[in-house]
């Protein structure tokens, strides 16, 4: 029986490696899934790359979207009754990984599967699934998501966008713009945010292009992601029947969230896939490229930067199939106690929102700091046109915007885990207060524990108490005003984050490690060590910086000294240890793990 803790539980309660699932685990069918999502974009992808991005073919990616739902990619979690494979979440996710490699048109068929279709499979009526779901699922319709506004990004719910009822009471007619809308140029379907009459919050309609009233100005022009169809979008009076309101009125806000939920963990999960093929091409150019006599993979430097680039994205990937088999597990609990499979799968990834945003920052900076260094090992050719890095970097830079910003997504961290605190869900005060106690004691000089993992588990559960002891002295010391210190919260953010990714390794590695052997994982082990140095100074600055903002004299002096208990590390080489890390990739051409 899993022992599954609730989101926002990893601070304060330990997992266990049983409970967890890893990449590694899963089934051939599964495999075949994403072998066949590789192949897609290797066949019809790959090659029309240049192509995509011109946009001088309006036609190439809704056609690329036709096939890929011939192939039945994108209807692999929509429930066979309307025509897809009903696939579990993490297996949603693993597509979304490969998918992640296929540039332009893995942001189209993301914002399709996942902020296009979903809405309508989890509120939808059964008459509105019936007759749009089948259709999206195999691609005859393509779909796009009408939330951001000129004036409202962040901050949807300050929408402008009207719907006011026909005088014969049959129709909305809906009036504003829209802005950065992906999929627009060939959408058949929007889902379009809208207050009816003077309402304060948002309702949600699906509308089909040939309703009419519907207009649009040119692509825009990006720095990134340019073979992604993304217009501004007007409606002028555009006609939605009554029976086209999405689930009830003024609940578009709260599906918009529940969407972004979906969206932000998928990102991550894309935001990895797309990691790994150009750490890939990255090896292979460092093993071709000549320097001094030498290929550069011989370097050190170089070396260095391969195994950074590696422990990051082992260490993301594994915190994103954790995180998607909670929701999973999560989900079949709703569904055995009775409750409806849409309405179940909604709470269990709002259950694990905090991870969601949590993995959204990581999985996109991850990306951002391996194309960054695809870019530099590549040198001179990797700020050429045409070589892969230019491509690999424009495209990456807009995921930390995407699905909220990363700062949101940081402050929501934070703000989730103290509001579930306020409502009893999330006993955050016992464990801080403990903490705080601690740190009036004697430190424990006790016999090291040498058994395998020992050290890794104290390192985690220590940086659970710094995480613990900094947000704990800042909620107590700002009160009230702490939502407004977005720098603290940030700090705070940051450290929590790198406690569930750093965690979300040392399980993987320890579970690896049980199955097939200390030796067999030994890389693994190394990959480990490498996140947990990078995790461990970054919880030591982020705490520091939270401290001295708001702490001062004693107080401020004790928590310090408790920050650097909780922040220590036993040295070992890291530098060896990345070497044995690069040598093992140079050697297979890849990132093997």
């Amino acid at each position: 029986m899993k022992n599954q803790i609730k989101g926002g539980e990893f601070l304060i309660k330990e997992t266990k490696y049983q409970d967890v699932f890893i990449p590694e685990e899963f089934d051939e069918e599964q495999k075949m899934i994403a072998q066949t999502v590789n192949d897609f974009l290797v066949a019809e992808v790959n090659n029309k790359l240049d192509e995509i991005d011109s946009q001088k073919d309006p036609e190439l990616m809704p056609s690329l979207l036709t096939k890929a739902g011939e192939l039945g990619i994108l209807g692999v979690s929509v429930p066979e009754e309307y025509g897809g494979f009903g696939k579990n979440f993490n297996t949603s996710m693993l597509v979304t990984e490969v998918a992640g490699k296929g540039h332009s048109f893995a942001v189209a068929l993301s914002a399709h599967t996942g902020i296009g279709t979903l809405p309508i499979l989890y509120y939808g009526t059964a008459e509105q699934k019936q007759k749009y779901v089948p259709k999206l699922a195999s691609g005859e319709w393509k779909a796009a998501y009408c939330l951001t506004e000129p004036n409202s990004g962040s901050d949807a719910n300050a929408a402008k966008t009207k719907a006011i009822r026909s005088e014969d009471g049959k129709h909305y007619l809906i009036n504003g713009q829209k802005m950065w809308i992906t999929n627009a140029g060939f959408a058949d379907v929007f889902i379009v945010f809208a207050k009816i009459d003077d309402d304060k919050n948002l309702s949600a309609f699906i509308v089909e292009k040939e309703f009419g009233g519907i207009t649009m100005n040119a692509e825009e022009h990006k720095m990134g992601i340019k073979g992604s169809s993304t217009r501004q979008v007007f409606f002028n009076d555009c006609p939605v029947p009554v029976e086209n309101l999405l689930s009830e009125r003024q609940n578009g806000f709260k599906i918009a969230v529940n969407i972004l939920n979906i969206g932000r963990i998928k990102l991550s999960a894309a935001a990895i896939g797309a990691s790994k093929a150009t750490l890939d091409k990255a090896i292979n150019y460092a093993n071709e490229r000549i320097q001094f006599e030498r290929p550069i993979s011989k370097y050190g430097a170089i070396r260095f930067k391969l195994a950074q680039m590696a422990a990051k994205i082992y260490a993301v990937d594994s915190a994103n199939y954790r995180a998607g088999q909670s929701i999973d597990d999560t989900y079949d609990e709703l569904l055995a106690g009775g409750m409806d499979s849409a309405k179940a799968r909604l709470k269990s990834v709002e259950a694990f929102a905090v991870e969601c945003a949590i993995l959204k920052v990581w999985g996109s900076e991850a990306l951002d700091y391996v194309v960054d260094e695809g870019v530099q090992i590549y040198g001179g050719m990797g700020f050429s046109a045409d070589a892969p890095m230019d491509r690999a970097y424009r495209d990456a830079r807009i995921n930390r915007i995407f699905e909220g910003t990363n700062e949101i997504n940081r402050l929501l961290t934070v703000d989730m885990m103290l509001k579930r605190a306020m409502k009893g869900e999330l006993d955050l005060m016992t464990p801080a207060t403990a903490v705080a106690a601690e740190l009036m004691s004697i430190p424990d000089f006790g016999e090291e524990d040498t058994a395998l993992f020992a050290a890794e588990k104290k390192i985690i559960a220590n940086l659970k108490k710094a995480t613990l002891m900094v947000a704990g002295a800042a909620v107590q010391k700002l009160m009230m005003t702490l939502s407004k210190e977005q720098e603290i919260l940030m700090n705070i953010a940051d450290m929590a984050g790198y406690v569930y990714v750093a965690e979300s390794a040392l399980l993987r590695t320890e579970k690896l490690s049980a199955t097939r052997g200390e030796e067999a994982t030994k890389n693994q082990l190394n990959l480990l060590k490498i996140y947990l140095v990078e995790a461990v100074d970054a919880v030591a600055k982020a705490g520091k910086e939270a401290l001295w903002a708001f702490a001062d004299g004693d107080e401020l002096r004790m928590m310090l000294i408790g920050l650097k208990r909780f922040t220590k590390m036993e040295p070992f080489n890291v530098k060896a240890t990345r070497q044995e890390v690069a040598i093992k990739m140079i050697e297979d051409g890849k990132y093997p793990f």
